[in-house]
């Protein structure tokens, strides 16, 4: 048994590190590269590297507070889309991450995020769907919504596992 030094040690590490994942998805929020007929939005990468990293609570705090905190701040609009789609994301991929393939987490991930991605592009689209009234608002976003979901699934996997963070952070908290 950890003793309660060792148990608020970690209890602080976990406040900090999913607060600056929080932090880095609101600040992933607040920009967007210009693309032709719309924008790309690179939050996706925080979330899903988050999401591989950590428990599913946390995950949910990172990515669907964070993006609900990120459109608040600066798109209030699709806010409560951002917290469902993108909290569901996450705690998909990390549950599934972790849990799928438990010797396996690497060949585990891939699935997971593919799962994450078409939750983030559905749970959009649907979404706008709803808040601008009209689908065809929402499929004139779709390969937008596809890309930005591709580019954060392979960008997270490679953070996470060609970078060396799931090592780090499990070395973090042992």
């Amino acid at each position: 048994m950890a003793k309660p030094s060792e148990r608020n040690h970690k209890m602080v590490l976990w406040i900090c590190v999913t607060g600056l994942f929080m932090a880095l998805n609101v600040f992933m929020s607040s920009f967007s590269i210009p693309v032709p007929g719309g924008h790309l939005y690179l939050n996706d990468v925080v979330i899903d590297t988050a999401a591989l990293l950590m428990d599913p609570f946390s995950a949910f705090l990172v990515g669907g507070v964070g993006a609900f905190l990120g459109d608040l701040f600066f798109y209030p609009t699709p806010m409560f889309v951002s917290l469902v789609t993108h909290g569901l994301q996450a705690v998909a991929i990390s549950l599934l991450s972790q849990r799928l393939l438990k010797k396996e987490q690497k060949l585990a991930s891939v699935p997971a995020l593919a799962v994450g991605a078409v939750i983030m592009v559905a749970g959009y689209t649907f979404g706008r769907a709803y808040i601008y009234g009209t689908p065809e608002a929402a499929m004139l976003k779709l390969p937008y919504q596809i890309l930005q979901a591709a580019v954060g699934a392979v960008c997270a996997w490679l953070l996470v596992w060609k970078c060396g963070l799931k090592k780090l952070y499990q070395k973090s908290f042992q």
